[in-house]
C-alpha cells in the first residue's frame, strides 16, 4: 500500500483534497482554452498562427488592432468580471445563509447601476455617445465607481438590516432584493426621463451589460479590485466555513460574526460596483458559478471560493463568446445570455433545490 500520509495526513484525506484541486485546475485549463478560442473567434476570422504572431509582436497593424485593442481586453475583462461576480455571490450566499443570494438577485447590481447612472448623467463623469459601439465612455472612473459603490452599499445595508435586526427568512430576503432592485430600476427610469434622447438611448444600451466596452485601463482597475478582494475572501475562508455551521457555532469558535458579515458584504458590494460601473448589469453569474461548484465540490470554502472564481470566469467568457458568434457580425448583449442561463437555475433552486438545502 502507498504511504498513506504526509506528516500524518491520512491517505483518504489526500485523495479527497486532490480531487477538488484537480477539478479546480481542470476549470482553469478549460477557461484558458476557451480564451484562446475566443481571441480567434469573430467576424474577422483569424487563424491561431496569426494570433500567436500578433501576441509575439510580429504581425501587421490590422491584426494588432483586432487582437490587442479589441479581442484580448474583451476576453480578459470577461474572465475578470466573471471571477468577481461569482466570488461575490459565493460569499453573499454564505454570509446571508441563503443559496439564492447574489449581486443580481439581492438588488445590489441595480443599486450600483443607479449610482453609476447618476455619476454619468448628472455629475458629468462620462461622455454619452450616439453610437452603440461606445454608448458611454467613462471619463472619471473613480467618481463613477464611488457613486456605484454608494448605490450598492445602500442595498447591502438594507439587506443586512433585514437579516440581522429583523431576522427575516431567506425567502423574504430574496423578495426584499426583488423590491430593492425594482426601486432602483424605477429611480433610474426617473433619471432617464429628465435626460436627452441620446442620453436615454445610451444609458439603456449601457444597462444591457456589454464586455466589449472595456478598455485596458478599465481592465486594470477591475483586475486590481477583484484580485485584492479574492485574496481577502481566501484569508477568511475558515471564518466562512465556521458560519456554515450557524452563528452560535461560529461565535463559539471565536468568529466575530457581525464584523465578518459586514466586511464580507462590503467587499462583495465593492466588486459589484466596480464591474457594473464599467460593464453594466450582468445578471446571474453570481448565482450560477457558486451553485454549480457547491454541488460538485461541497461547501468547504477553501476549495469553493477558488472553484467559484474559475467557474464564474468560464461562464461569463463562454456567454460573451456565444453573444459575439451566434449571429455574427451582430453582437448580442451578454447580460441577456447570462439571464437565459441563470433564470432556470434560479427557478429550480426556488422550487426544489432550495427546500433540500
Amino acid at each position: 500500500m502507498r504511504q498513506a500520509a504526509v506528516e500524518g495526513v491520512p491517505e483518504g484525506y489526500l485523495k479527497y483534497t486532490g480531487r477538488k484541486v484537480f477539478i479546480i485546475c481542470l476549470i482553469l485549463l478549460l477557461t484558458a482554452l476557451l480564451g484562446i478560442y475566443a481571441v480567434n473567434a469573430g467576424s474577422a476570422e483569424l487563424s491561431p498562427a496569426q494570433v500567436l504572431l500578433t501576441l509575439l509582436g510580429r504581425a501587421e497593424g490590422r491584426l494588432n488592432i483586432i487582437v490587442w485593442n479589441i479581442r484580448l481586453p474583451r476576453v480578459l475583462a470577461a474572465v475578470t468580471a466573471g471571477i468577481g461576480l461569482s466570488v461575490a455571490g459565493c460569499v453573499m450566499q454564505n454570509l446571508l445563509r441563503n443559496p439564492l443570494a447574489s449581486p443580481s438577485t439581492l438588488g445590489v447590481s441595480q443599486g450600483a447601476a443607479f449610482g453609476a447612472a447618476v455619476a454619468i448623467i448628472a455629475l458629468g463623469a462620462g461622455s454619452v455617445q450616439s453610437t452603440s459601439a461606445d454608448a458611454v465612455i467613462i471619463n472619471n472612473p473613480c467618481l463613477v465607481t464611488c457613486s456605484a459603490f454608494a448605490g450598492a452599499m445602500a442595498t447591502t445595508l438594507v439587506v443586512l438590516f433585514l437579516a440581522q435586526v429583523r431576522g427575516v427568512t431567506p425567502e423574504a430576503m430574496v423578495l426584499a432584493g426583488v423590491a430593492l432592485g425594482s426601486l432602483f430600476s424605477a429611480a433610474t427610469i426617473i433619471l432617464q426621463f429628465f435626460a436627452s434622447d441620446v442620453q436615454v438611448a445610451s444609458m439603456v444600451f449601457w444597462t444591457f451589460g456589454d464586455i466589449g466596452r472595456a478598455s485596458w485601463r478599465d481592465l486594470e482597475i477591475m483586475a486590481a479590485v477583484v484580485a485584492v478582494s479574492l485574496l481577502y475572501f481566501l484569508i477568511n475562508r475558515w471564518n466562512y466555513n465556521a458560519l456554515d455551521g450557524g452563528e452560535e457555532t461560529a461565535k463559539g469558535l471565536g468568529v466575530d460574526v457581525e464584523k465578518v458579515r459586514l466586511a464580507g458584504m462590503f467587499v462583495a458590494s465593492l466588486i459589484t460596483a466596480v464591474i457594473v460601473s464599467f460593464l453594466g448589469i450582468i445578471g446571474f453569474i453570481g448565482l450560477l458559478g457558486p451553485q454549480i461548484m457547491r454541488r460538485v465540490l461541497g461547501g468547504d470554502h477553501r476549495f469553493l471560493i477558488p472553484a467559484s472564481a474559475g467557474m464564474g470566469g468560464f461562464l461569463l467568457l463562454a456567454s460573451d463568446t456565444l453573444a459575439r458568434t451566434v449571429i455574427s457580425p451582430v453582437v448580442l448583449p451578454v447580460g441577456a445570455i447570462t439571464s437565459f442561463m441563470g433564470a432556470p437555475l434560479f427557478l429550480y433552486l426556488l422550487t426544489r433545490g432550495y427546500g433540500r438545502r
